[in-house]
């Protein structure tokens, strides 16, 4: 284990709840983060990777497992209009926690940036490399 890895130390934020989990990975939500994000969540492997290129073939079979039930939980609860699901990867790609994790974001019509999906960003112009 990661002494300095939040994922890794679940417990030490009392914030973050454990929604549902299998052998290898845990669902989690953080209520601080559901004012602008409703439902969100991270499906994270509970062996520490740094990235979704190092799981191993069993992660990689418990997450898909648990994004399903995850987007059953969310449509239930949340009744979303649609989803973005990623992984960052490395810093530049995104990634502030060096521990893989999987981003499952509920999307509202009513959000001011519905349609912007995961892409959206990076395509303006103001990204095009120097």
């Amino acid at each position: 284990m990661e002494h300095s890895c939040v994922f890794c130390a679940l417990y030490k934020d009392s914030e973050q709840q454990i929604v549902m989990e299998t052998e290898y990975c845990y669902f989690i939500q953080k209520p601080s983060e559901q004012e602008v994000l409703e439902g969100s969540g991270l499906i994270i492997p509970k062996q520490h990777h740094e990235t979704v290129f190092d799981l191993t073939e069993e992660e990689w079979t418990e997450t898909r497992k648990l994004l399903l039930r995850a987007k059953k939980y969310l449509d239930e609860k949340y009744q979303p209009n649609g989803y973005s699901v990623g992984w960052n990867v490395n810093q530049v790609g995104g990634q502030s926690i060096p521990h893989a994790h999987l981003h499952i974001i509920p999307r509202y019509e009513d959000e001011p940036y519905a349609g912007k999906g995961i892409r959206y960003w990076m395509k303006q112009p103001e990204n095009k490399r120097r």
